[in-house]
């Protein structure tokens, strides 16, 4: 079996997997038509303000668990729905920013600066034009790099580390995760030990379970779905209820802005605008294939960079960014989109998630089984059909399917869903809510499932209100048991021996470098830099 024969095998399950309708007497398998679906629910709940795809893949995700069960033929409808959502959520975020001057995540505030003032001035349809183009292009360069990087970085791993040396990296990977978007150094080591505490309740290879208080309900340890959805959703919606009762409620009207001027986007303006695209589409590929730095960070620094090039380059009486430059909003929209696909690099390749979105993607596949993300999902064997690379091919196929209905139908649908800023949050909080809920029993079906998600999103509150970031808490949940495995394993190869983190020249490496990223942000945060 070589590489192009699974790459046709992994098109094949995408395209002739099984049939949910035909048209013309040409069958349309499910798992394009849930692509498709994810995308428009993705457009839509980007131009929402106060929901994001990870919300909508959280909501999601256990009800397409239930409808499709834990079959291997689920993986894909399943996945390729979730990563429908991604990529419209991702486009369709530029909505609210631009339109009605409303950030629905922390990186579409940097698009808002330019967007919004485009629109006053009666330019809307062009601003959201050039943020469409932006985004699908940076988006398609990091699935490019994705496609190529992915196999070729799982293939060093398995050649090159064995069990210390993989400890070694989870380890490192917790810890640029926490040090990064912890909100400070301590911050997040405090969130990852949360995180692991969590998980290691009710586990263990005892026969008595660890830290359950001898209880049967915790010794049955915390469902994953209701960690993860309790942090990360039901904790935002706590927060966002918590800040409408402080605020009473946003009022006011919107006012109606007459178009004015050509609203096409023209192959000129184009052709100003791709140094702005591609240049911040390699840093947000750069910054995406590390995992847990996100998309925030991508804009900034895209947007930085753009206003530097701009700045040498415009002429007088020009506009300075921040004052409707159509440059602002290239820089902004490449570098931000371009994270999504790069942040896959190390979930297929390391099995380590990068962000939210890619959370919900390694929760897929550990819910439905049949799919481990790691460097065993890219082994080549000459005898048997390695069915997780069929997998890994149909997941890059999808991800094309959804770029090409990014560049056709995106920016049509996307121009659409004004009218979604109209729902007031106040209605919103509670519906999001009750579906996170709704889906965590309906996949647990019992009622301490709820229970938990609705300790955990306290606990997602609190950490919010002290400016702790829940992701490290998220992640190092979901590596937490790959992580004890991997060094329970490492320990016994190496004899019992104790040090094996640092008796290997490799693992030393990566654990001298887990230390120096903490020592170094610490630094860095405390010098004021």
């Amino acid at each position: 079996m070589g590489t192009f024969d699974y790459i046709w095998m992994g098109v094949l399950a995408v395209f002739q997997g099984p049939e949910l309708f035909s048209v013309f007497g040409y069958s349309v398998s499910i798992t394009l038509a849930m692509i498709l679906f994810g995308f428009l629910t993705g457009i839509m709940v980007g131009a929402t303000p106060g929901l994001t795809g990870p919300v909508a893949m959280a909501i999601a995700l256990p009800i397409l668990i239930s409808v499709f069960g834990y079959t291997t033929a689920a993986l894909l409808p399943v996945m390729g729905f979730l990563i429908g959502v991604m990529k419209g959520a991702t486009v369709g975020g530029a909505v609210p920013a631009i339109l009605f001057n409303t950030p629905g995540t922390p990186d579409a505030y940097l698009t808002t600066l330019d967007g919004h003032p485009m629109t006053k001035n009666g330019q809307a349809k062009k601003a959201l034009r050039i943020a469409h183009f932006s985004s699908v292009s940076g988006d398609t360069f990091s699935d490019i790099v994705l496609f190529v990087c992915a196999p070729f970085l799982a293939i060093l791993v398995e050649a090159y580390l064995d069990l210390p040396e993989k400890t070694a990296l989870l380890i490192l990977s917790l810890s640029f995760i926490a040090a990064v978007i912890g909100g400070s150094p301590a911050k997040g080591l405090i969130s990852t030990g949360l995180g692991l505490l969590a998980v290691y309740i009710g586990t263990g290879e005892d026969f008595y379970p660890r830290l359950s208080l001898g209880t049967e309900q915790l010794s049955r340890g915390f469902p994953i779905t209701t960690a993860v959805l309790g942090v990360l959703i039901i904790g935002a919606v706590f927060k966002g209820m918590e800040e409408l009762w402080q605020n009473k409620r946003e009022s006011g009207e919107f006012n109606t802005i007459e178009d004015s001027g050509d609203q096409r986007l023209s192959f000129h303006e184009i052709k100003r605008l791709f140094p702005y695209i591609a240049r911040s589409s390699v840093i947000g590929t750069a910054i995406g294939a590390l995992p847990g730095i996100g998309s925030t960070l991508a804009a900034t620094l895209g947007y930085t960079v753009g206003r530097r090039r701009y700045q040498k380059t415009k002429s007088e009486d020009s506009l300075d960014f921040g004052q409707g430059v159509p440059e602002g909003i290239a820089s902004t929209e490449a570098a931000n989109s371009s994270v999504s696909g790069a942040n896959l690099i190390p979930v297929l390749s390391l099995g380590i998630p990068g962000n939210a979105a890619a959370v919900f993607l390694i929760l897929a596949a550990e819910s439905i089984g049949g799919f481990n993300p790691g460097p065993a999902v890219f082994k080549f064997t000459q005898d048997e059909v390695n069915p997780e690379l069929v997998i890994a091919f149909g997941l890059f196929c999808a991800m094309f399917i959804a770029n090409l209905l990014n560049w056709t139908i995106g920016g049509l649908f996307m121009r659409s869903m004004g009218v979604m800023i109209k729902i007031p949050k106040h209605v919103l909080l509670p519906v999001v809510l009750l579906l996170t809920l709704t889906a965590i029993y309906v996949q647990e079906t019992r009622m301490e499932a709820l229970l938990f998600a609705l300790g955990f999103g306290v606990l997602g509150y609190f950490m919010r209100v002290l400016e702790i970031s829940p992701l490290p808490f998220v992640i190092a949940f979901i590596l937490g048991e790959r992580l004890e495995q991997s060094a329970r394993q490492a320990f016994a190869a190496t004899g019992n021996d104790p040090f094996f983190l640092f008796t290997n020249p490799i693992a030393a490496i990566f654990m001298i470098m887990a230390l120096g990223i903490i020592f170094y942000t610490s630094r860095r945060q405390g010098q004021g830099i």
